[in-house]
């Protein structure tokens, strides 16, 4: 008998299906995170789905107070501690994920730096 919530799992192939344009760029891939699978660029986790089913993504603290306040989503909130840049978009706005999953992954890979082994910044 599977534990999985019906609510994360829905969550699950809802972004299953809204990734292979991120993945298709090569840098982004799926790994583990609490329980679930997450999104990652260049090994940064950028979005993932929470228990309730809803994607959660890394975006500016400006662009997470804009969602909050337009209520399409909720900051995410950890062991008591409310994150400034992670916020919860339920599946009632479904039809914004993808644009907040590609500002994830754009905000978070602008904070990588640009000398990580693999990548080139100057010449050999």
């Amino acid at each position: 008998m599977s534990t999985a919530r019906p609510e994360r799992e829905h969550g699950r192939a809802l972004l299953d299906d809204l990734l292979p344009p991120l993945l298709a760029r090569g840098d982004v891939d799926v790994a583990p995170m609490f329980g679930s699978h997450g999104a990652r660029v260049r090994g940064k986790m950028f979005a993932f789905v929470s228990t309730a089913g809803d994607l959660v993504v890394k975006v500016t603290e400006q662009r997470a107070t804009e969602l909050e306040d337009s209520d399409t989503g909720a900051r995410m909130e950890m062991r008591g501690r409310v994150m400034r840049e992670w916020i919860a978009v339920p599946q009632t706005h479904l039809d914004a994920w993808p644009v907040i999953l590609a500002e994830a992954c754009t905000y978070v890979e602008s904070r990588l730096p640009t000398d990580r082994p693999g990548t080139r910044t100057e010449p050999a």
